[in-house]
């Protein structure tokens, strides 16, 4: 059973200090996060606050929305983008109960703040209006993780998640604004999210749904998430242990494996191209510790 766990935040927006991604402050409202996604990258960050419990134990910062308009509103603050939830889903089920995204949304209509945010959630259509009152201010980027159209495949690996159609459904309604729209599919799991006609049929759909661009990455394994992930494999797809395994050296993919996907990719998206130039980062080494900022 969910536990929710109230704290205080000393600060809303953490710097974060990076060269490939396109932004450098970051918003997380929650710790730990609901969708029990069996690829987390963010596991390990529950070792700071001494829990074990990243899926089911629920950290919620009541005091986020004063802290961000503390940060927001000074002299020193200079306009620029806030990546919101770039750790744990900020619309999760503790959000329906909680209610701090359209306080959140607000002052960034207030102090004219461009954000992005990710999701695999419906929930985040509560908030349509917020958003698209925002987007004629300011730039407004959402973007939803798709990893898989197969819903067999989706309820094992993302069991908590909305599915797959319900994420293209939030992009399509977003797309009728001045939003931003993409679609993350990340991360691409040998063996089995990773096939032609999967991957095909993802880009296809965002095309078909007016979704502006496209990133992509391969699963990475490290830490709790290797641990974690190889267990789940174990237990759940044995017969692809081996198989999956096979592909990784060390952390990462091998290069031969690689450049058989990029090539893949490379092929798709200039089958489907997207409203903006698709972007593919196949080798997102870094995301884990450059977004683990609380």
């Amino acid at each position: 059973m969910t536990k929710y766990i109230e704290i205080n935040s000393k600060t809303a927006c953490n710097r974060i200090n990076s060269n490939f991604l396109p932004f450098n402050w970051d918003l997380n409202i929650y710790r730990g996060c609901e969708h029990k996604c069996q690829y987390c990258f963010a596991l390990y960050s529950h070792k700071y606050i001494n829990s074990t419990e990243f899926f089911d134990e629920i950290y919620v910062k009541k005091n986020i929305v004063e802290c961000f308009e503390k940060q927001i509103s000074s002299r020193r603050w200079k306009q620029t983008t806030v990546n919101i939830g770039g750790v744990t889903d900020s619309y999760q089920p503790a959000e329906k109960e909680y209610k701090l995204m359209p306080e959140i949304l607000k002052l960034c209509i207030k102090y004219k703040v461009p954000i992005s945010l990710s999701t695999k959630s419906k929930l985040i259509l509560r908030d349509f209006d917020l958003f698209a009152e925002l987007a004629t201010l300011v730039p407004v980027d959402i973007a939803c993780t798709i990893t898989t159209l197969n819903e067999n495949v989706r309820k094992l690996i993302e069991p908590n998640g909305a599915t797959s159609q319900e994420r293209f459904n939030n992009l399509k309604e977003f797309s009728k604004t001045n939003v931003n729209t993409g679609i993350f599919i990340m991360p691409i799991i040998p063996e089995l999210t990773d096939s032609y006609d999967n991957l095909n049929m993802l880009y296809k759909t965002a095309k078909e749904n007016n979704v502006n661009y496209a990133v992509t990455t391969i699963l990475n394994l490290r830490g709790e998430t290797k641990i974690s992930f190889l267990k789940f494999v174990k237990d759940k797809l044995p017969h692809l242990y081996n198989k999956i395994t096979s592909h990784y050296k060390g952390n990462y993919v091998n290069s031969t494996y690689k450049k058989q996907l990029d090539k893949i990719l490379y092929k798709i998206s200039n089958k489907y191209p997207l409203m903006e130039k698709t972007k593919i980062y196949p080798d997102y080494k870094d995301i884990d510790t450059q977004l683990t900022l609380f």
